[in-house]
């Protein structure tokens, strides 16, 4: 299974040049530390930045330049710092190619639960429904199985929505899948070491297999 680096890394191989990025918190934060120098994206953070750089040294750490998350960062040459407000009407008006979603659960439809346990204290939405509503197009960093080890990637989601059919790709500790449009995890790549049965039995989805699945590279 990958860890969360290898997660991102992976993630990382789907950046094309030229796009502008958000990177939602948790996993997706670190996609910022493995996308190629030679790739011209822009990062976009909804608390007011374009233009996120890598994580900081100890050396570089800035404590009042933080992303959504609260983590420190970096800032590349020729950035931009702006209200929230102004940063939403660029979510909103669909200017962002790419958004990378942390989730909760997946629906085999391409429904996404990633802001709320009922019962459970939350700080609040943050952009999630934003996000997912306006982004040209959605990857999900996740764990594939929950800690008791119940399958994430369902027929229906359980918890509360944020999106309806809003999830392109999905990569997991366990895979790379796509949500097709008609419904159904498509199988494209598998983890190193991990088994096309292994990813069957952690996926309680319609799981779609064609031919031989190779192994993720990096």
């Amino acid at each position: 299974m990958l860890d969360k680096t290898g997660i991102a890394k992976r993630i990382a191989k789907e950046v094309k040049d030229g796009m502008y990025i958000n990177l939602g918190i948790g996993i997706p934060t670190l996609v910022a530390n493995y996308i190629p120098t030679s790739l011209n994206v822009v990062l976009q953070s909804e608390n007011g930045l374009l233009g996120i750089g890598p994580f900081p040294t100890e050396q570089e750490v800035d404590p009042d330049l933080i992303n959504a998350g609260k983590q420190t960062i970096t800032m590349m040459p020729g950035s931009a710092l702006f209200s929230s407000a102004e940063s939403f009407a660029m979510i909103r008006g669909g200017h962002v190619d790419l958004t990378i979603l942390g989730a909760m659960e997946v629906s085999e439809n391409g429904d996404i639960a990633n802001w709320k346990v009922p019962g459970k204290m939350v700080k609040g939405m943050g952009g999630a429904m934003d996000l997912v509503a306006s982004a040209k197009h959605i990857i999900v960093a996740m764990q594939h199985c929950s800690k008791e080890g119940a399958s994430k990637l369902l027929r229906q989601c359980t918890l509360p929505i944020t999106g309806i059919r809003c999830v392109k790709k999905i990569v997991s500790d366990l895979a790379v899948l796509d949500v097709l449009p008609e419904g159904g995890f498509k199988l494209l790549e598998r983890a190193p070491g991990v088994t096309v049965t292994e990813i069957q039995q952690a996926t309680a989805g319609k799981l779609i297999i064609e031919g031989e699945i190779p192994e993720m590279v990096f």
